[in-house]
């Protein structure tokens, strides 16, 4: 709508650089500028409606003398160029830019009030209203300046987010510490974080170790331990340990930088909500125009006087403003996108985040998600009389003291726990999805799955039981079963409950997963969940979703934004969790910063939330026009209502901060 307070883009000041925004201090002047010309509109009002022949019949007082017309006309023009110069100015863009809206209501009534009044003034026969222009006026005044302070504090949300980022690092150098502005800093940098201070850079400690606070990034309260190689997040706020960070990349390119630039442009694109509602402030500026002058033709000929049918037109028009429903959308929109992106939520895609309402069915991914995404050594067996349990995790160390696979992590995390030296390899080799082989100390050591038991017919040993839930690799010495190690992966604690709740908003959720059958099962089965897909390679994913849309389910998928990627581009609603740092790589509409599946559930609740006070305030604005536009024109004249425009302009006003009141009692829950 083409008024300054409701130009959503200038407010978001376009493509800026989220550090040091002049967007914001642009509006900030507009919201001074309207502050200031009310004022003064108040003053001059006073005495323009105290000289008014109306306002004088009302209070039972008559003190006209020969130039009070004059007096009376000269206040009220400074009150229309002055006072109405931002509508005036809109009236001309507008039509300009052939796309008429609120602008071209308010500067066409305030111009026929004027200018009738004018010609009252110099011989024209009838009543001025010169005190109904000024308070309209004054109103109209009143209603910007308050609606552009609740547009500026949807996104101050996004402000505060700026300013997370302090301005200034302490950069190591070889010989002194020398205090720099952050967005100075390049990759490969070394900087000193001291108690208390904010992080300035993204990057992983290189010496000391400190508890971070993190939850203005993941929405997680608890302090996060970290240590050196740890990797770290600007913005975070450091404990009491003082640390140095490498620098993993420049100021513009950190994660909260990457945050702030995701909501901004979040803020600006337009849903199908929001262009709903564009096309119905379209047309209700339409209906107003019309209405209006068949307002003024109805009354005139009907045999009212001129002045009556010109303040029934000024009246609807002024009523009309579609300016409740040109911000009904956009105010909600500002506050769910920073809200969100405060607990962790990112949202890239606006129509996949007012879509999460549809969703029926959510498949997770479960590595990482409903599990900790950890695999821990649960169980250690030696079959070889006299060796020890340990030698057979720090052979198969060696092997995997190479590899990034979970169960090699898992594994070298152990021989750390039991402080086991790791032998060094020789001749190491992949044998393709089975396992790995290598020369460790001379022998010839192998690390395998059990299926490269069953091809080589190696027999299992007798007290070999598989557990459902947990995932066994052999480990075999010169040919010989020396042991077997037994490792799982924990159910995150959070994820029953998250389970429970989607299944109360009537929402399945389902596993997809690699893994083997009876590890699907088990946690599906422990978690409660609809159904589980197991044994998928990562390419089958795609199908598998494809498959569920068929049968008309809406899908939402959560993976961790790399290895998924075709699998969330296919669903309805790609989730990426987890992939807190790569926020721009992932294909997903929407980005969780932590892999906790409870943020998922609190997001599709979340959106649910947002789209009903868009509805809401959709409905408000529209029921409001409904019956406002019958009384402005006088449909009920001959009861006795009539509405003045001064209070059509109040109940416009009023309509306004409704909207903009309901859309600021969003919460996340």
């Amino acid at each position: 709508m083409g008024h300054p307070g409701n130009d959503m883009g200038k407010m978001h000041h376009g493509s800026t650089p989220p550090m040091g925004h002049p967007g914001h201090d642009h509006h900030d002047m507009m919201i001074a500028d309207f502050k200031k010309r009310f004022y003064v509109v108040s003053a001059i009002t006073l005495p323009s409606m105290l000289l008014s022949e109306t306002i004088q019949h009302f209070i039972g007082l008559h003190w006209q003398f020969p130039a009070s017309p004059y007096i009376l006309a000269a206040l009220s023009t400074i009150v229309y160029l002055y006072g109405g110069w931002p509508f005036l100015k809109g009236l001309v863009d507008e039509v300009k830019a052939g796309n008429p809206g609120m602008m071209v209501l308010i500067g066409f009534a305030i111009t026929v009030a004027y200018l009738y009044s004018m010609g009252v003034v110099f011989g024209l026969k009838g009543m001025d209203f010169f005190w109904e222009l000024d308070t309209l006026i004054l109103i109209m005044l009143l209603g910007h300046w308050i609606e552009m302070r609740s547009i500026a504090g949807a996104s101050k949300d996004l402000e505060l987010l700026v300013r997370l980022m302090p301005a200034e690092a302490h950069l190591v150098l070889p010989d002194s510490i020398q205090e720099v502005k952050t967005d100075s800093l390049n990759e490969k940098d070394i900087i000193l974080v001291k108690p208390g201070e904010k992080l300035a850079a993204d990057g992983t400690i290189l010496e000391g170790e400190t508890y971070l606070n993190e939850s203005l990034l993941t929405g997680e309260s608890k302090p996060v331990k970290k240590i050196k190689g740890d990797k770290v997040i600007a913005g975070s706020i450091n404990g009491n340990g003082s640390v140095k960070v490498t620098v993993s990349h420049g100021a513009k390119d950190s994660y909260l930088s990457q945050v702030i630039r995701l909501v901004d442009e979040a803020q600006k694109s337009r849903s199908n909500t929001q262009l709903l509602a564009d096309t119905a402030a379209k047309w209700l500026t339409v209906i107003a125009l019309v209405a209006g002058i068949s307002t003024f033709l109805y009354w005139y000929f009907t045999g009212q006087s001129l002045a009556f049918a010109i303040e029934r037109m000024v009246t609807v028009f002024v009523i009309c403003c579609p300016h409740a429903l040109g911000l009904a959308v956009p105010l909600v929109v500002a506050r769910s996108t920073a809200l969100s992106a405060k607990h962790g939520l990112l949202i890239k895609s606006r129509t996949a985040f007012e879509n999460s309402r549809k969703i029926t069915t959510l498949v997770f991914d479960k590595t990482g998600t409903l599990t900790i995404g950890k695999f821990e050594v649960s169980k250690i067996v030696s079959l070889q009389n006299g060796l020890p349990g340990n030698e057979v995790i720090r052979l198969a160390s060696a092997l995997e003291q190479n590899s990034e696979h979970p169960i090699a992590t898992g594994i070298m995390q152990k021989a750390k726990d039991l402080s086991l030296p790791v032998p060094a390899t020789v001749n190491f080799k992949a044998i393709t999805g089975k396992g790995v082989e290598a020369t460790v100390e001379g022998k010839k050591v192998l690390v395998v799955s059990p299926g490269y038991l069953k091809e080589h017919n190696i027999l299992f040993p007798e007290e070999f039981t598989a557990n459902d839930a947990e995932t066994v690799v052999f480990v075999l010495a010169d040919n010989v079963l020396a042991g077997y190690i037994g490792l799982s992966d924990r159910i995150r604690p959070e994820s029953a409950e998250a389970v429970k709740t989607l299944q109360q908003n009537h929402i399945k959720a389902i596993l997809l997963t690699g893994d083997n059958r009876k590890v699907a099962k088990s946690v599906s089965d422990s978690l409660g969940m609809d159904s589980f897909i197991a044994e998928v390679l990562p390419h089958q994913k795609l199908e598998k979703i494809k498959e569920l849309q068929t049968r008309g389910e809406f899908v939402a998928m959560t993976g961790d934004g790399v290895n998924d990627a075709p699998a969330l581009a296919q669903a309805d609603i790609g989730i990426a969790v987890g992939s807190g740092s790569d926020v721009a790589a992932a294909t997903a509409g929407i980005v969780l910063v932590d892999s906790n599946p409870k943020d998922i559930v609190s997001l599709i609740l979340f959106g649910k939330a947002t789209y009903r006070k868009m509805i809401q305030n959709l409905a408000w604005a529209t029921g409001y026009n409904v019956i406002a536009l019958p009384l402005a024109a006088g449909v009920l004249y001959k009861q006795g209502i009539l509405l003045s425009p001064a209070a059509g302009a109040a109940l416009m006003a009023l309509s306004t901060l409704v909207v903009a009141i309901n859309a600021s009692l969003l919460k996340v829950k």
